[in-house]
């Protein structure tokens, strides 16, 4: 549950901050304007990464347990956001960078001791900390530049990181290793936060200051999990929990030296930036890139314990294939789109989904059993925990204060507060509504599985609806997918893995409700409001 909330109060941090940031951009200075090598057409406001950085540092300040290794990272996070900001702000050079990033690196490994000490292919023979330490440090820059350098489309550094974080948390927990899942579960809420403004086309970047903070989480965590959490990883695993970012930096220092260009201009020969090229667009190219992410992680996952060979084989394969096609591309000039017909059969399914019914009766159904969800889990979850029925009352009260004071029917906090709520109510529905009993598995699986479909016509076929599928969406259903296949191979957490699973479906649900939205009091507002109300009395009393 802790780590459900680590993830929650992240989320909502950054959430609420980034449009506040959004709009002091100018006035910070914060701007990202069009240039050559970018992607973008207009200037973007570049502060996301503070609503990140401040949204994951909050619960892990708040909650995480202290250790060395945690209490020297929180501090490289502090300096990596202050010269981040002060580069988004200023354009530093490259040594200024490089030195944050070495005042930020040195701590964590030298204060606290946190070194690689095991290299692929030499065995159980260790490496002396006069060599391990040196490389860590050089390791983890080399990450903090790698996701830096990545983000160069829209969701790509952001969703990437996620996946990895998610490869990092799961290995984390199948060790015990809660400090290292803890700062992971954090980390990803407060990217989750920043995503929901960050979908192409994009409203805020999260600039220097988010980009190097992610990269020194995940080289910062990888280090942790392979050295103290579980030793027992295969010394190659790394290559594969980080995946795409390692080799798309290294080639692209090797083009650049080839060309005899500075290794650290900025060029446009990223693997995006070739996608791009090959006719792409920009929803493709990031969804691409996020497939071979999930096939590095999945790997990373299934080979956790197998030979540093047989992982450089797989990792060193696919980037091979994919440098290959993209080099095979660019030498035939080939293009990604070509003229599509339009086919009698194309005609009769969009006479089918422009009839009125179509439009309405997902957007009735969605209506009614989001909220309907959530008063009968409300009315028949059993031993409420108490922290969870505290929560309630306080966010029942808040809201419904918001409800009657505030004039705007589909604000910022509103949407914050129903997506706790749906947090809380599959939860409840997952732990403490009818556990181990047939007959609720069975009510349970003729609820999702229509909503599923139900969800998806929605959004691909109403009208009216602002739900636009996005890259985050992709990310989400892939989350959600794997989650629900590796935590139900143990019995002990195959409720986890449903969980996730159906926190996926009814946040869609309620975001196509809030999408809807025209007053302030209707039936998911006033459900969320009873809802949580009546979560919290359960609970104390």
């Amino acid at each position: 549950m802790i780590y459900l909330i680590d993830f929650i109060v992240a989320l909502s941090i950054s959430m609420a901050l980034t449009p506040l940031l959004i709009r002091a951009a100018p006035m910070l200075g914060m701007i990202d304007v069009p240039d050559d090598r970018k992607v973008h057409e207009r200037p973007i406001p570049r502060v996301g990464g503070i609503g990140i950085v401040i949204g994951a540092l909050t619960p892990m300040l708040l909650w995480v347990p202290s250790e060395p290794w945690l209490n020297a990272f929180l501090f490289g996070c502090g300096v990596l956001l202050i010269f981040g900001v002060w580069d988004d702000c200023k354009e530093l050079g490259h040594y200024v960078k490089f030195l944050g990033q070495l005042l930020a690196v040195i701590p964590v490994v030298y204060y606290s001791d946190l070194y690689i000490s095991h290299f692929p292919f030499m065995g159980l023979d260790t490496i002396s900390p006069q060599v391990g330490k040196p490389f860590t440090v050089f390791a983890i820059m080399g990450m903090i530049n790698a996701i830096n350098h990545s983000d160069g489309l829209d969701g790509l550094a952001g969703g990437m990181t996620m996946l990895s974080l998610v490869c990092i948390g799961y290995l984390a927990f199948l060790a015990e290793g809660s400090a290292t899942l803890a700062v992971a579960a954090a980390t990803m809420g407060g990217i989750f936060g920043f995503l929901r403004f960050n979908n192409h086309p994009a409203r805020v970047f999260m600039g220097d200051g988010g980009s190097q903070v992610l990269g020194y989480t995940l080289g910062v965590l990888v280090v942790v999990l392979t050295q103290n959490v579980n030793p027992a990883l295969s010394p190659a695993s790394p290559v594969l929990i980080l995946g795409l970012p390692i080799i798309d930096i290294l080639a692209v220092f090797w083009l650049r030296a080839r060309g005899g260009l500075n290794w650290f201009k900025a060029t446009k020969n990223h693997i995006h930036h070739r996608l791009l090229d090959l006719g792409f667009d920009h929803y493709e190219a990031v969804v691409i890139i996020y497939f071979i992410q999930v096939l590095f992680v999945v790997s990373a996952i299934t080979l956790k314990y197998e030979s540093d060979w047989l992982i450089m084989l797989i990792y060193m394969a696919v980037c091979t294939l994919i440098f290959i096609l993209l080099t095979v591309g660019e030498a035939k000039a080939w293009s990604a789109h070509g003229e599509i017909g339009y086919s009698r059969l194309d005609g009769i399914i969009n006479s089918i989904k422009n009839h009125y019914l179509f439009q309405l009766l997902p957007e009735k159904y969605i209506g009614l059993f989001i909220p309907g969800l959530f008063l009968v889990v409300a009315i028949m979850a059993k031993d409420i925990p108490i922290d969870l029925a505290v929560s309630s009352v306080v966010l029942a009260i808040i809201f419904l204060v918001f409800l009657l004071v505030s004039h705007k029917h589909n604000s910022l906090f509103i949407q914050i507060a129903i997506y706790i709520t749906a947090a809380f109510i599959v939860y409840l529905e997952t732990r403490h509504v009818g556990i181990g009993s047939n007959y609720i598995a069975t009510i349970e699986l003729a609820y999702f599985l229509p909503m599923v479909l139900v969800i998806g016509l929605a959004i691909r076929y109403t009208k009216s609806s602002t739900f636009k599928v996005s890259t985050m969406d992709y990310l989400v259903v892939v989350i959600a997918v794997l989650s629900g296949v590796f935590l139900r191979n143990d019995p002990s957490l195959s409720d986890m893995g449903f969980m996730v699973i159906k926190l996926a479906i009814v946040f869609y649900g309620s975001e196509f409700i809030i999408n809807h939205m025209r007053t302030r009091w209707n039936l998911l507002t006033s459900a969320t409001v009873l809802s949580l109300t009546m979560v919290g009395i359960k609970g104390l009393f």
